[in-house]
């Protein structure tokens, strides 16, 4: 694909005022779907007039859909009906849905910093949108950025979303900057930043590497048996520091240029030349720490250090950094260049432009697949959580279908179809080799990934969900069996080999290695992000598909499955606690987890009126309705462990509450119809529901953006209550 257009000049004149209106052309944007390969494309007026800008375009643009009116709704089915009307506008071509998915703010920064440190220049309508995004979600109040979209401002934030729109063409003197810059020497300036951050500074020559912790790419060497060994190691933790661990040991800096020494004396609350980092290794704004050092840390820490300055012989450093870039280059191979996600990506770039210089294939195929992770919304470009959402949102969308009793109707025939043929197309159809070396990745054949094939990613609840909706598909008259029982069968194989001895199923992989391990997270800003976990929600999808695979094929693998529905519902029935809640990990949060564990007891026959757990479980949902009848819940559940409302209800908290009521088999129909009464007056005419609150969360503190969330769970709640009480006239 290349790099689009011309590339950016140093100084941009920029507005100082309006981030609401485009500073490109929005009218010439295009996204591209190419077997779920989602891609933004900036084109000439004249393509323009060829290319027609879409519904789904449109919408993502923030631009008018131009879609109708629809009949004003009398029953519950009425309103899913309208909801899906518009949903379906937005399924891209290759039968796939598309979102936003955005909500960490140092993605962006990242890749930014990591680009800028290859002097590659940055082509002319990403830097001036992405400027824009930036000044769009700059704090309302003090101008800094936080980790994510909806928090407060910090060191961390500031430090980085600052120091990428100077490098992006702002001028120190704009507005958006001075504010910002105000805003990071109140909060005690960058020195403070924490350990990613202190890593991208010290890349484009703004922060030194000995003011770091070490990141010794010697781990690696390690035996496997060794408890330390980063393949034990969450996959997203040891797919950031494999590649940040090679740029550490080879201290790969950009030489200074005119911007880089003024970011020097902008960032710091002194002069750069008098700072001692060696010995700000361990400062870290206390705001900023969510997962404190522990004293294990701080002396590994230290002894690396020591061992990097004074013992570690040339050979051993060279051999330690040849192996970890053969690492990096076996990622890239085996993920098409995609890579896991938006933070290991431009680090492994970063990584191939330092080993093989910036005209090497490696580098051009990762300029070419960055543009996968970015994308524009209607307050500019920003970098997206991952790839995309494809796999997990079409099989979502297409099980509220079928929830919704819709699955049947003709008109929703080609939508479906086209839902069908995605799904088919991303099923991974072989495993990683090891012949070369060990590459610690998970069985994949059979597995759907959470974006893309291409990505090529096993997730436990991802494929799970993604079986569920193809079986429920193919169960449909007149559907084709595109997905074959031996490749369900693949798909079971890979669910299987994710089984943890507590009976609960992690996200990527089994859980390797011990809970002690968290004492060496030296992130700073996340929990829990050093081991996999079990999680409720993987499980219960587990469950799930399992169930609707034994309706298929009741003879494969019939006892083990039997065996780990039953290991797994008791470790579900273990994690509730004594309050009746479930705590979620990827969406927020009681609410969320307790809509998948609800579902899990429900298959094994466990509801309202012979389960107390169940009714536990019930009374703290109906605790937490709000005065509308909605539930929300806000982002801060995450953080702190305890439900905590949102100021307002929430479309999506209120479907994920009546979902898991309903699937409770819960007596209180008033309590119920409050809730559907809430998703029909929510929604507008054209059948859309508005964006709301952020509905997803990461490692305990950063939270992420799921759109299309809005659209599928309402239809799947207000068609199961329809199924559960009859699609009566409300209205």
């Amino acid at each position: 694909m290349g790099l689009p257009s011309k590339p950016v000049s140093y100084a941009k004149v920029l507005p100082t005022s309006d981030y609401k209106t485009p500073f490109t052309d929005y009218t010439r944007w295009r996204l591209k779907d190419d077997h779920g390969r989602q891609t933004w494309h900036y084109i000439s007026e004249e393509e323009a007039k060829k290319w027609k800008q879409s519904t789904a375009d449109k919408y993502f643009l923030g631009l008018d859909t131009e879609q109708p009116d629809l009949p004003n709704p009398k029953t519950p089915l009425d309103v899913a009906s309208n909801g899906l009307e518009f949903f379906s506008k937005l399924q891209l071509p290759g039968g796939n849905w598309a979102c936003d998915y955005s909500g960490p703010m140092f993605q962006l920064a990242g890749f930014v910093m990591c680009w800028y440190s290859t002097g590659i220049p940055f082509p002319e309508e990403w830097s001036t949108e992405l400027i824009r995004y930036l000044c769009n979600r700059a704090h309302p109040e003090d101008g800094g950025w936080g980790l994510h979209t909806e928090g407060e401002s910090s060191v961390f934030g500031t430090t980085i979303n600052y120091t990428a729109i100077r490098l992006l063409g702002m001028e120190a003197d704009h507005p958006v900057a001075v504010k910002a810059r105000e805003t990071l020497h109140k909060l005690g300036g960058a020195l403070g930043v924490p350990h990613w951050g202190k890593a991208w500074l010290a890349m484009i020559g703004c922060f030194e590497w000995e003011g770091m912790n070490p990141i010794p790419p010697e781990l690696w060497l390690l035996p496997d048996w060794i408890p330390l060994h980063p393949y034990r190691w969450w996959i997203h933790t040891r797919a950031v520091y494999l590649p940040m661990s090679y740029i550490w040991s080879k201290r790969h800096s950009r030489p200074l240029n005119p911007l880089t020494r003024a970011l020097r004396t902008e960032l710091f609350t002194q002069p750069y030349s008098s700072i001692k980092f060696a010995s700000h290794r361990n400062t870290v704004a206390p705001a900023d720490i969510y997962h404190p050092h522990t004293l294990v840390l701080d002396a590994f820490n230290t002894a690396c250090t020591f061992w990097r300055n004074w013992l570690l012989p040339n050979w051993l450093k060279k051999w330690s950094e040849d192996y970890a870039y053969s690492l990096v280059v076996r990622e890239d191979e085996n993920t098409l260049y995609v890579n896991l996600g938006p933070v290991n990506n431009p680090l492994q770039m970063l990584c191939r432009y330092i080993a093989e210089g910036p005209d090497s294939p490696a580098v051009k195929g990762h300029i070419d697949r960055l543009h996968d992770y970015l994308w524009v919304n209607e307050e500019g470009m920003l970098m997206n959580g991952t790839n995309g959402v494809q796999v997990w949102d079409t099989s979502f969308a297409i099980q509220s279908v079928v929830d919704a009793g819709f699955s049947t109707q003709p008109k929703w025939k080609k939508m479906i179809q086209g839902a069908h043929n995605f799904l088919e197309d991303q099923q991974i159809a072989e495993d990683i080799s090891n012949a070369k070396q060990n590459c610690y990745r998970q069985q994949r054949k059979g597995a759907w990934a959470f974006s893309t094939r291409d990505q090529g990613y096993t997730v436990s609840d991802c494929t799970a969900e993604a079986l569920k909706a193809v079986i429920q598909i193919q169960a449909i008259p007149g559907f084709k069996q595109l997905v074959s029982i031996e490749r369900m069968r693949d798909a079971v194989d890979v669910m299987l080999s994710l089984r943890n001895p507590s009976g609960g199923f992690a996200s990527y992989e089994c859980i390797r290695g011990p809970k002690q391990l968290e004492w060496f997270n030296a992130a700073e800003v996340f929990g829990r992000i050093m081991i996999e976990y079990a999680y409720p929600e993987c499980t219960t999808a587990v469950v799930t598909a399992l169930v609707y695979f034994q309706k298929v094929d009741a003879e494969y693998r019939a006892e083990e499955i039997k065996k780990t529905i039953r290991n797994a519902v008791n470790w579900i029935i273990s994690a509730q606690r004594k309050d009746g809640s479930w705590e979620g990990s990827w969406g927020i949060c009681f609410s969320y987890a307790m809509m998948f564990a609800l579902e899990s007891l429900h298959l094994v026959g466990e509801n309202y009126q012979n389960s107390e757990r169940v009714r536990r479980a019930c009374a703290f949902l109906v605790d937490k309705q709000m005065e509308d009848g909605g539930w929300g819940e806000s982002y801060m559940s995450c953080v702190t462990g305890k439900w905590v409302d949102h100021e307002k209800s929430q479309v999506v908290n209120t479907s994920w509450c009546l979902i898991a009521l309903l699937n409770a088999g819960y007596e209180g129909k008033d309590v119920l119809k409050r809730g559907i009464e809430l998703l029909k007056q929510r929604q507008q005419k054209n059948g859309e529901w508005k964006q709301e609150g952020i509905e997803g969360v990461f490692n305990k503190s950063c939270m992420i953006t799921y759109p299309n969330y809005k659209f599928f769970f309402p239809i799947k709640a207000l068609g199961m209550y329809a199924k559960r009480f009859g699609n009566e006239e409300l209205w």
